[in-house]
C-alpha cells in the first residue's frame, strides 16, 4: 500500500495545524494507528491540547520550533522525536522562518473526539 502525499487535501484539527492524513484506518488498511504530517507557518503556535487515548509521537522533518509538553518547553529542530503519552498537555510553536512540518504518528488513530483542547 503506498499513499501519495500530493493526492491528499489537507484539513484543520482542532489544535489549530493543517494536517495531511498520510495513513489512517478510515481511509487505509492501517488498523491501530495513524501517520500524519503538520504544516505549523513561521510564527504561529498550535492550540494547547491533550489527546485522552492516543499516545502520539512527534518526528520533526523541517524547521524549528518551541515544544511545550507538559510544564515543560524546549527548543525543537529537524531530527527531533517527541514522545507525548496520553493526557499530556502539549503545544507547538514554530520560531523560525519556514514551516515547521511535523510527522505525527497516534495509537489508537487520530481522532477530533480524543482532543481536548485546554485554552
Amino acid at each position: 500500500m503506498i499513499t501519495a502525499k500530493k493526492s491528499l487535501a489537507p484539513y484543520r484539527t482542532k489544535d489549530g495545524s493543517l494536517i495531511r492524513e498520510l495513513l489512517h484506518p478510515d481511509h487505509q488498511a492501517v488498523k491501530n494507528q495513524s501517520l500524519a504530517e503538520a504544516t505549523v507557518p513561521p510564527g504561529v503556535t498550535t492550540h494547547l491540547h491533550r489527546h485522552l487515548q492516543s499516545e502520539e509521537i512527534y518526528h520533526i522533518t523541517q524547521g524549528e520550533g518551541v515544544m511545550r509538553l507538559g510544564n515543560e518547553e524546549f527548543p525543537v529542530e529537524a531530527g527531533d522525536s517527541i514522545l507525548i503519552p496520553p493526557g499530556t498537555a502539549h503545544a507547538i510553536r514554530n520560531r523560525g522562518t519556514d514551516d515547521l512540518l511535523i510527522l505525527c504518528c497516534c495509537a489508537p488513530a487520530y481522532r477530533h473526539e480524543d482532543t481536548e483542547l485546554l485554552e
